[in-house]
């Protein structure tokens, strides 16, 4: 009996690549994507690689892609909630309707997928949820605090459901917590930021100016997704007992050590994530 695997946001980076590692594995992969066509006449080749529409703003398209998977296989082994962007601007910077729409996809996004999704994943003989965040879901960062925002909110979201979702349903429940990636989610948030407006010329600038330089020396050897699907591999296949919280590299590890080994209160972490990005 094949195991089965639906992710979002599979059209590229992270998803694309642990798409293709689970196919080639030989599991029923439905992989979520705004543009099925161009997707599966790119990747169709792969046997057992199935791509489907999963538009995680829109709970409609969710439901109906949940409706063919339960027509199909009458459950689902794991759900990865991969999608989600990155977004560089001040809080006193950014429109409330930029706000709304990293919220709408990084955060709400996931709900809607767990919601859609549950039923089938209870039907598995041994479910396993998984999302992905970032180092940015467990320490806040300057420009990036409406990002951090949105992980954060989704770490307490599968933190929440992970103190009952095994013990009520047989569902493991895991945080997937990347570093910088080789995709083109980093050259998305910077575009984002050339294409509204650039680096405004206001009382950020200068602070924020220097965070993209250091940012860019500090991330010229990113980890690649494939990388990260092969974390995905080990944690789904051989990993146990599994993990609540897992970060992706060892530099991942690094950047959060203060937060998650050796500081209580926060502060000492904040001062070195300040000086590390801004060098103050």
């Amino acid at each position: 009996m094949h195991n089965i695997i639906a992710i979002t946001g599979a059209s590229s980076g992270i998803g694309l690549a642990t798409a293709l590692k689970f196919a080639d594995l030989g599991w029923t992969v439905y992989a979520g994507t705004r543009h099925v066509e161009r997707d599966q006449g790119l990747y169709g080749h792969h046997a057992n690689l199935h791509f489907i529409e999963m538009e995680v703003t829109q709970p409609t398209s969710l439901d109906n892609a949940f409706r063919l998977i339960a027509e199909q296989h009458g459950r689902l082994d794991v759900l990865f909630c991969n999608a989600g962007y990155g977004f560089l601007r001040a809080l006193g910077q950014a429109s409330m309707d930029d706000i709304r729409g990293v919220f709408e996809t990084n955060v709400f996004g996931v709900m809607h997928t767990i919601r859609s999704g549950i039923e089938l994943l209870k039907k598995s003989a041994a479910g396993h949820l998984i999302a992905t965040t970032s180092v940015g879901g467990l320490v806040g960062q300057p420009f990036n605090e409406i990002y951090c925002a949105s992980k954060f909110a989704v770490e307490g979201l599968l933190e929440s459901l992970a103190t009952y979702y095994k013990p009520a349903f047989n569902i493991e429940v895991t945080l997937l917590e990347p570093g910088a990636i080789a995709t083109n989610f980093n050259q998305t948030v910077l575009e984002h930021v050339q294409q509204t407006g650039g680096i405004l010329e206001d009382d950020y600038k200068p602070l924020l100016t220097q965070y993209i330089d250091r940012f860019s020396q500090r991330t010229s050897v990113p980890q690649t997704p494939e990388s990260v699907a092969d974390v995905m591999v080990e944690l789904v296949v051989n990993m146990q007992p599994k993990p609540l919280r897992l970060r992706t590299s060892d530099t991942a590890e690094a950047f959060v050590q203060y937060k998650v080994r050796q500081d209580p209160s926060g502060l000492d972490g904040m001062l070195h994530t300040r000086k590390l990005h801004l060098g103050l």
